[in-house]
């Protein structure tokens, strides 16, 4: 989906034959999820449908399934966040990248839950999913958290935060990488300010909806946090 993966293991065997396994089962469930979904590619199902083309044998039925979640994104978000976005011609079209970024690491990273002892760790793009074992102590050394750095969007050079986190996710939206890239469904226009938002939450799904949500908002969109993500976290820079 035109951004790079790493994946991070921290554990005892992190080169044995489990881990390999694991950490080639998260790949290839992104690479599945990227054969569907991804607009860079001409032959996706979702590029397909964007030109209103037919699927042989049918559409895989997790379009249906992030089709709703974007439904749900909307409504959750007090409208900042849309999956109908502008294409090069201005034109709207169904683009639910914004959610299926984080959606699409939160089920590869399932493939990492299994292995003994391990810490992990999941960097799409600059956001971030951890994760550790059911049996790794959540306290102790063994679970020395993950640091995740938050860069300055005013000075790439340096971070303006650094987030502790042994479960959860990292998202950051902004201007500072690509540009005026990110659209507001209120306004109908392109957002170039300076700045950036930062969202710490459960999943990586929803960490990045509302980070972007929350940077091309406005106070709908706050108050729409404030309600409806429990636990989560925000910051500006």
């Amino acid at each position: 989906m035109g951004m790079p993966v790493s994946i991070h293991l921290r554990g005892p065997d992190v080169r044995g034959a489990a881990a390999e396994r694991a950490v080639a089962s998260a790949y290839a469930e992104l690479l599945r999820l990227d054969a569907v979904f991804s607009t860079y590619r001409p032959d996706s199902e979702i590029s397909r449908r964007r030109r209103g083309e037919s699927v042989p044998g049918g559409e895989d039925p997790l379009l249906a399934e992030v089709e709703e979640l974007c439904g749900v994104a909307t409504e959750r978000t007090g409208g900042a966040f849309t999956a109908w976005l502008p294409d090069v011609d201005g034109v709207l079209r169904y683009d639910p990248t914004g959610l299926v970024k984080g959606w699409a690491v939160d089920r590869a990273a399932l493939e990492l839950t299994g292995l003994p002892a391990t810490a992990w760790a999941v960097n799409a793009g600059g956001d971030v999913l951890v994760g550790r074992h059911i049996h790794v102590a959540p306290e102790g050394a063994d679970a020395a958290p993950w640091r995740i750095g938050v860069e300055d969007p005013r000075d790439r050079s340096r971070m303006t935060a650094i987030v502790p986190l042994t479960t959860g996710a990292v998202a950051t939206s902004g201007t500072a990488a690509r540009g005026a890239h990110l659209f507001d469904p209120v306004t109908g226009q392109m957002v170039d300010r300076v700045g950036s938002t930062t969202v710490v939450a459960d999943t990586l799904l929803w960490a990045d909806v509302w980070a972007t949500a929350l940077f091309v908002g406005g106070d709908d969109a706050r108050e729409a946090f404030s309600r409806n993500a429990p636990g989560a976290q925000t910051f500006a820079a």
